[in-house]
C-alpha cells in the first residue's frame, strides 16, 4: 500500500467542500477577485444521455438505412422573409466572435458548415471578409454592444440574429480583455487597442418586450424584408420569453440551455444561471405550440450538442434545428492533445483549457497572436469541420430510421422514455418502462 494511501485511509472527503470548492476559496482569499473562464457549465445536469430512444420491433416498423431515404433539411425563416434560408442539414454553427476566435478559426468555420449546405454565424464584433467569403449562408449576429455593427454588412448577410442572452450567461454582458484586442479587431469594434471591451448586458435602445418589435422592422426595413430575423435567448424563463419574441414578429427563435459555452464569464454566472437545454426544449416548444405558430416560426436549440443522439433527441422533442459551438471547435482542434506539452507550459492541459479570454490558446483558434494562429491552417480545419458534421447527421438518420421516420422532423416525444424522473419532468417524456410523467396528470 503507498503512503499516500496510508496518510488518506479511513478519511472522508465533504460533499459540499470538496477539494475544487476549497480550491476556489483559496484562490479568492488570495486574489480578491472572481473567476474569468471559458466554455460552458462542468457540473453535471441532466442532459441528452438521460434520454433514450424506443427504436422499432413489432408495433413499429424500422426504415432500411441503405434503401430508405431519411430527409434532413430544414428551412427557416417562412413566416415573414422573402429568402428563408434553406439548410441540407439541421445542424448550424452558432454565433462566436473575430476576437474571441481568430481570422483562420472564423474562416475554417465558414468552409466546413459551407461543405455540408448549413450555416454559420458571426458573433460579436462584425463580419470578416473571410468568413463571408467562405460561407454559403452567413448569419449576422446584432448584439447589446453593437461593436462592429455595420448596416453594409448587414445587408450581406443570409439571416440576422437579434441576441437577447446567451445560455452561459443569460443576464449578463460579455467581455474581451485587451490582450485580445489586436489593430484589426480594435478598428472593427471602434475602441482602443489593447483595452479591455465589455459587452453590455441589455440593447441600448431596449426597455422592454416592445421595443423588440419596433426594432425587427428596423431591420426588415434596412434589409428589405428578405432575410429571416432570428431572436435568441438565453434559456431561463422560457416558455415567457418565446411567446414575448413571436409577438415582436420573430421568425426564428434560438433558444441555448446553460450548458452552451463562452469565450469568458464569471464562472458563477456558468455555473449558476439558467437552466439545462434539456428542460428549455419543452417550455420553447408549448409555447409555439398555444399560438399556433410550431413548425411556422421555426425553433433552434443548442447548448451542450456533442453527437448525432443529441441532435435527434432535440429534434424529437420539437425543435427543427440545432446550432453547436463548443463541439465545432473541439473539430477544428480545440484542447487537442498534440498541444498538451504546451498547454502544461500555461497550466492547463489538453482538454482541461478553458482560459480562452487569455489569447495563449496553442491550437491557434482562441487566440490573436499571428504565430500562434498560424497553426490552424483553414482549409484542413474546415475539412475536419465538415466530417464532424456529416457524422452528427448520419448518426441523427440512424435513429430516425430505427424509429420508422423519413423525415428528421418526424421525430416526436413518443419515441423517447427517461431514465430518471429529473430528465423525465424536464423532457416530459414517461420514465423508461411506465406511462408516469412526473408533474403530469395521466
Amino acid at each position: 500500500m503507498s503512503e499516500d494511501i496510508k496518510v488518506t485511509d479511513g478519511l472522508r472527503e465533504s460533499a459540499t467542500f470538496d477539494r475544487t470548492t476549497m480550491n476556489e476559496i483559496r484562490r479568492a482569499a488570495d486574489t480578491g477577485i472572481y473567476d474569468i473562464r471559458g466554455f460552458g457549465a462542468k457540473r453535471k445536469l441532466p442532459h441528452f444521455d438521460d434520454l433514450l430512444f424506443l427504436g422499432a420491433s413489432m408495433s413499429r416498423y424500422p426504415l432500411e438505412g441503405y434503401r430508405e431515404k431519411c430527409n434532413t433539411s430544414v428551412t427557416l425563416g417562412t413566416r415573414y422573409a422573402k429568402k428563408p434560408i434553406v439548410l441540407d442539414i439541421p445542424v448550424t454553427i452558432a454565433g462566436m466572435s473575430f476576437g474571441a476566435l481568430s481570422a483562420n478559426a472564423k474562416e475554417a468555420l465558414g468552409r466546413g458548415a459551407s461543405i455540408m449546405g448549413t450555416s454559420t454565424t458571426t458573433g460579436d464584433g462584425g463580419m470578416t471578409p473571410e468568413e463571408r467569403g467562405q460561407s454559403t449562408k452567413l448569419v449576422y449576429q446584432y448584439l447589446p454592444s453593437r461593436y462592429g455593427m455595420n448596416p453594409d454588412d448587414l445587408r450581406k448577410a443570409d439571416a440576422i440574429e437579434v441576441v437577447l442572452g446567451q445560455g452561459a450567461k443569460p443576464g449578463g454582458g460579455g467581455m474581451l480583455l485587451g490582450q485580445k484586442i489586436t489593430d484589426r479587431v480594435a478598428k472593427m469594434r471602434t475602441l482602443p487597442m489593447g483595452v479591455d471591451q465589455r459587452s453590455a448586458c441589455r440593447h441600448p435602445d431596449w426597455t422592454g418586450p416592445d421595443d423588440l418589435a419596433i426594432k425587427i422592422q428596423e431591420l426588415r426595413e434596412i434589409t428589405d424584408w428578405q432575410v429571416p430575423i432570428y431572436i435568441k435567448v438565453g434559456a431561463t424563463r422560457t416558455y415567457y420569453d418565446v411567446k414575448l419574441a413571436v409577438k415582436a414578429g420573430a421568425d426564428v427563435i434560438v433558444v441555448d440551455g446553460m450548458q452552451g459555452g463562452t469565450a469568458a464569464t464569471q464562472d458563477v454566472f456558468i455555473e449558476h444561471v439558467g437552466i439545462p437545454t434539456l428542460a428549455a426544449i419543452p417550455q420553447a416548444v408549448q409555447a409555439l405550440q398555444e399560438m399556433g405558430m410550431h413548425r411556422k416560426v421555426q425553433l433552434i436549440v443548442s447548448g451542450g450538442i456533442r453527437n448525432g443522439a443529441d441532435v435527434a433527441k432535440c429534434m424529437a422533442l420539437g425543435a427543427d434545428a440545432v446550432a453547436i459551438g463548443t463541439a465545432a471547435l473541439v473539430a477544428l482542434g480545440c484542447n487537442h492533445p498534440k498541444y498538451d506539452e504546451e498547454f502544461k507550459k500555461i497550466g492547463s492541459a489538453a482538454g482541461f483549457y478553458d482560459d480562452y479570454h487569455e489569447g495563449k490558446d496553442p491550437a491557434g483558434i482562441s487566440t490573436q497572436d499571428p504565430e500562434l494562429s498560424k497553426r490552424l491552417d483553414p482549409v484542413v480545419a474546415g475539412r475536419q469541420l465538415a466530417n464532424y458534421l456529416n457524422v452528427l447527421t448520419l448518426e441523427a438518420q440512424t435513429l430516425a430510421r430505427a424509429c420508422g421516420k423519413n423525415d428528421l422532423r418526424n421525430l416526436e416525444p413518443e419515441d423517447l422514455v427517461a431514465l430518471t424522473v429529473e430528465s423525465a419532468a424536464m423532457a416530459r417524456v414517461p420514465l423508461a418502462g411506465t406511462n408516469w410523467v412526473p408533474g403530469q396528470k395521466f
